[in-house]
């Protein structure tokens, strides 16, 4: 198969659009001289700014009407050969169709959070692999790209709010949904464990918008940031503690180490890439996908010192960073 255009298709979110990273970068490699575009999220942007393996960022901002129908513009008005639907939703599927690709490519409608979104696909493929990074893999080899590149390309970043100067472990306690959240007040009692054994501090990111929810945790320190903010603390930090959830694959992408508590979901499909972080669960935890908005029990069963003791060889052995 030959192809001088690709898009490729995945709106977000932060975890979702860096695990299509190695997918994205393989369709690259394996087209020389072919142009990429990538259908992305706006609020997601900055996770694909300068990245080598795109050459063309559509931001799309699906509640504001002008922006929407100018993305679309940009698509009908290109010719791609190919296009590859990572999300697997009925409204990634849809405007991938859209933009009138020669062949578009998607996971089998039993893989797809949506299934009537396989109906928009000229080719189903159905995946083996368990982990999302690895089925992304697969369907971008499915859509021709035979040289697989385990890449994860990511920005800088850039400072912003104060760090400490000395080496410091990073958390970022929410997720997405609050079931597969660790409780606040477990990050007290782990920062009150890492001063006194260690003198390093425990910070806490989040958005400008958890100011007062994370200002209420003791024992910590407390860093407001946008994605560039996140990305620059991430890379200096000496180890990272996160749960499922987009701060957490950052790190991973990025090559960190450090501990991630897992609950609800499955660390096998939805766990940091690159077997650098120790994955702790409780043995009773059962996988479950639903959006539930309190603290599941088995996040609740990991305890502050349970976590300590699995990042603190880490640390004392000098691994992390």
């Amino acid at each position: 198969m030959k192809a001088t255009r690709i898009l490729v298709v995945r709106l977000g979110s932060m975890g979702d659009v860096i695990h299509a990273l190695p997918a994205v970068a393989s369709l690259k490699h394996s087209f020389p001289g072919c142009q990429l575009w990538w259908l992305i999220g706006a609020r997601w942007v900055p996770l694909v700014e300068g990245n080598p393996f795109v050459d063309r960022i559509v931001p799309l901002e699906s509640r504001r009407l002008p922006a929407l129908v100018g993305a679309l513009r940009q698509l009908r008005g290109a010719r791609f050969d190919l296009a590859v639907d990572f999300q697997g939703l009925i409204q990634s599927a849809l405007l991938a169709t859209l933009a009138r690709p020669e062949q578009l490519f998607g996971f089998h409608q039993s893989q797809v959070r949506e299934r009537l979104a396989a109906v928009f696909y000229s080719r189903r493929i159905r995946t083996c692999s368990d982990h999302v990074v690895d089925r992304n893999l697969e369907l971008a080899a499915a859509a021709g790209a035979n040289n697989i590149l385990r890449t994860f390309q990511l920005p800088p970043g850039a400072p912003e709010g104060e760090l400490p100067e000395e080496p410091f472990v990073l958390a970022s306690p929410l997720a997405g949904w609050t079931y597969k959240q660790w409780p606040l007040e477990y990050y007290a009692l782990l920062g009150r464990l890492l001063k006194r054994r260690f003198r390093m501090p425990l910070v806490l990111c989040g958005p400008p918008s958890a100011a007062e929810l994370l200002g209420d945790v003791d024992h910590v320190r407390v860093l407001l940031t946008r994605i560039p903010g996140l990305i620059y603390a991430t890379r200096r930090a000496a180890a990272v503690v996160g749960v499922d959830s987009g701060p957490l694959h950052l790190a991973a992408a990025l090559g960190k180490s450090g501990v991630a508590i897992y609950g609800p979901t499955d660390p096998a499909r939805n766990g940091p890439y690159g077997g650098n972080f120790t994955i702790l669960r409780s043995p009773d935890a059962v996988t479950t996908y639903k959006r539930r908005r309190e603290i599941s029990p088995w996040m609740r069963a990991i305890s502050p010192e349970a976590v300590f003791e699995a990042l603190a060889p880490k640390l004392e052995q000098g691994q992390c960073g």
